[in-house]
């Protein structure tokens, strides 16, 4: 028997039937599903301070268990002292079983060890059905070891989904259980 993620379970027991009753839908296929999730995070003092970027790279790797990919910035500025392609980042692009477990233990464990957390934001959809929230700190992830941080930061996870609509979106992250604050998204962008 092959290993089959918790999250993904749920979601093909209880999500896909609430969503089609929900939303209307009359063929399974037409339900929205989350096709990957992007965890990246900016490290603009990699410019003067390599260590930044090198430890952005190994958190990166513990949190999602995968090999972040460094991006590359795409024109001078000099302001920055920043030259067109210096690495200014890392990112990591989740799918299938690693993509359901990240977003398990984003649930479960990372979010409740938040400080002051009331719940996610339903304002962070762009209109085409993916979600994205920042983190403030890296250290809400229990495989990072507080001792070993050499500069705490945040991170942007967004959630790329096949949702035509903010709404489909909301109601997809709502039923596997994302955390949201008790107010719908704006209706303007549906």
């Amino acid at each position: 028997m092959t290993y089959v993620p918790n999250l993904y379970r749920l979601y093909r027991e209880k999500a896909i039937p609430h969503l089609k009753a929900t939303l209307g839908y009359k063929n399974v296929m037409q339900v929205p599903r989350i096709e990957k999730i992007v965890v990246s995070r900016g490290v603009g003092g990699a410019v003067s301070d390599k260590k930044l970027l090198e430890q952005a790279v190994q958190e990166l790797a513990l949190i999602t268990g995968q090999k972040p990919v460094v991006t590359l910035s795409r024109k001078d500025v000099a302001g920055f002292k920043l030259r067109k392609r210096m690495p200014i980042g890392v990112k990591v692009t989740l799918r299938g079983a690693r993509m359901y477990e990240f977003m398990e233990r984003l649930i479960h464990i990372a979010l409740p060890r938040t400080r002051d957390f009331r719940g996610l934001s339903p304002t962070g959809f762009d209109g085409r059905g993916n979600y994205t929230l920042g983190v403030r700190e890296q250290l809400i992830f229990p495989e990072i070891d507080i001792d070993k941080v050499y500069k705490i930061a945040g991170m942007d996870i967004t959630f790329v989904t096949t949702a035509r609509s903010d709404r489909e979106a909301y109601e997809l992250l709502k039923a596997l259980g994302m955390p949201f604050r008790e107010e719908e998204p704006s209706k303007k962008k549906s």
